[in-house]
């Protein structure tokens, strides 16, 4: 007799009864950009409804994202100011400082992630001190103003720390300053793999982070490399990161698989601006299900290994599993 899978299919409820896999709004994290100013809620045209935010109106969005039962936020920070060293990242009133104690004194229960990195904050768009021989970022100098950033935000009462500079031995150099210096109890959440990838394009725009020359090769992961994606993970694990990260999400599938099947740590997934945005403009155009693909997105991530899942659609997401359950 052959095997009739179709019976657990038949009734609604047993599909949801073996269902292997499932989000829910405790698995997500959402990315939030903070600028300077007072009632500031400037919209970018490649990123539908995610916003550049003054301080005033980020404290409002937090007051949404409790009501929706999600739990954590990344921050990313619109600075004044941009240098070659991206000196507004190393001081105590930079943007992401003044914005963590903020959220912290008047959500003191959600999760506050941040991200670590300079490509924000410098003028020429790349992610730490330039070598000007090579053209490119000089990874021991930037080691060190990382450490600096890394206090600054675990002093200003950061939850989780979350560097994505593909900087080689980043993570041992941040955990022995931070254990150093009493923040041993802060978790560093590594961007481990992170691909050169042409997915980030609306991020550059609202974070204005965009390379004024070259681009991020010679430190950003290859796309067509699959041993080399799984040995950053490993070798961050190695050197002491708590959580670890594929991004993009939706291309690398099989990359968090990968690294799912080779460590024990708690993954992460970042669906990054472009995957974000391919959606919401086939949605506009009214080429898809958007909900039903939207969900469907979701849990491929999960059923790739993926246990968090930073992404532009958190909100949207809690309202429609509102509807649903």
């Amino acid at each position: 007799m052959f095997r009739r899978l179709r019976r657990v299919r038949f009734n609604p409820n047993i599909r949801t009864l073996v269902s292997e896999n499932n989000i829910h709004t405790q698995d997500l994290i959402y990315p939030l950009f903070v600028t300077y100013g007072e009632n500031i809620k400037n919209t970018i045209e490649s990123m539908p409804d995610v916003f550049q935010l003054s301080l005033d109106n980020i404290l409002r969005e937090c007051e949404t994202l409790e009501a929706l039962g999600i739990n954590a936020i990344m921050l990313f920070g619109i600075p004044r100011i941009k240098d070659s060293i991206g000196s507004e990242a190393l001081s105590e009133e930079g943007i992401i400082p003044q914005a963590v104690r903020s959220i912290k004194s008047k959500f003191p229960h959600l999760l506050i992630c941040v991200d670590l990195c300079f490509c924000e904050y410098t003028d020429h768009g790349h992610c730490g001190i330039l070598n000007p021989k090579l053209q490119s970022v000089d990874n021991d100098l930037t080691l060190e103003i990382l450490n600096q950033q890394a206090l600054i935000l675990a002093q200003s009462g950061a939850d989780l720390i979350a560097p994505s500079g593909m900087m080689d031995g980043m993570i041992e150099s941040l955990r022995e300053v931070l254990d150093s210096k009493g923040f041993s109890h802060i978790p560093l959440m590594s961007y481990s793999t992170k691909f050169a990838s042409g997915y980030y394009g609306p991020f550059r725009d609202i974070a204005q982070s965009t390379p004024a020359f070259g681009d991020r090769r010679s430190y950003q992961q290859n796309p067509a490399n699959r041993r080399e994606a799984i040995l950053e993970s490993l070798e961050d694990e190695k050197q002491g990161a708590d959580i670890l990260m594929v991004k993009p999400a939706l291309a690398y599938l099989d990359i968090v698989r990968d690294i799912r099947e080779r460590t024990l740590l708690p993954l992460a997934v970042y669906n990054v601006s472009g995957e974000y945005a391919m959606l919401k403009f086939a949605q506009k155009a009214g080429i898809i299900d958007y909900e039903r693909v939207l969900l469907e997105t979701m849990v491929s991530f999960k059923r790739a290994g993926a246990d968090i899942v930073i992404t532009y659609h958190a909100k949207e997401i809690a309202n429609l599993l509102r509807r649903i359950l």
